[in-house]
């Protein structure tokens, strides 16, 4: 009986907890965060992800709160990204702060391996590309209001 072809499938709730445990135990260099928004959800679908905006950037010393939404399909396919705090950076919409999936090749070409942590470390990685790197940033302190993934008016303030 031979082995070839076969692979392991790790259940969606073990993936996402050891997700979980990555996010809580901290990443590399601190400037990448992730974890639940609500404990009791028990299909951990609803996260939040947070960047440090990279040196020698337009970002540098921002933090940035990220909602993602992992669906029932998830990791097979890829997670809803959102910035809740207002970026310009070419990947994502400006109304919205959705990352446009066409404009970020990781979520473009997904593969089930990917992980949020992966995510957030290459938008990270893309604030500190020459497209974006000196993109002039929204104004600081304004109440903004964005469309949540529903088309709800959401309204953020920013400090």
């Amino acid at each position: 009986m031979g082995t070839e072809g076969s692979s392991v499938v790790v259940p969606r709730s073990f993936r996402l907890l050891d997700e979980l445990e990555r996010g809580e135990k901290g990443i590399g260099d601190g400037t990448v965060s992730y974890g639940m928004d609500d404990a009791d959800d028990i299909y951990m679908q609803s996260w939040t992800g947070t960047i440090i905006g990279p040196p020698n950037t337009v970002h540098e010393g921002q933090i940035y709160q990220l909602k993602l939404f992992c669906g029932k399909d998830y990791p097979d396919n890829r997670p809803s990204v959102r910035f809740q705090t207002r970026i310009n950076m070419t990947c994502v919409n400006q109304e919205t702060g959705v990352v446009e999936p066409s404009l970020f090749p990781m979520l473009a070409n997904w593969q089930k391996e990917y992980t949020m942590e992966d995510i957030l470390t290459q938008l990270k990685n893309e604030m500190m590309s020459p497209r974006n790197r000196r993109l002039a940033q929204p104004p600081e302190g304004n109440d903004e209001t964005r469309l949540d993934q529903k088309g709800l008016a959401l309204k953020c303030r920013i400090v």
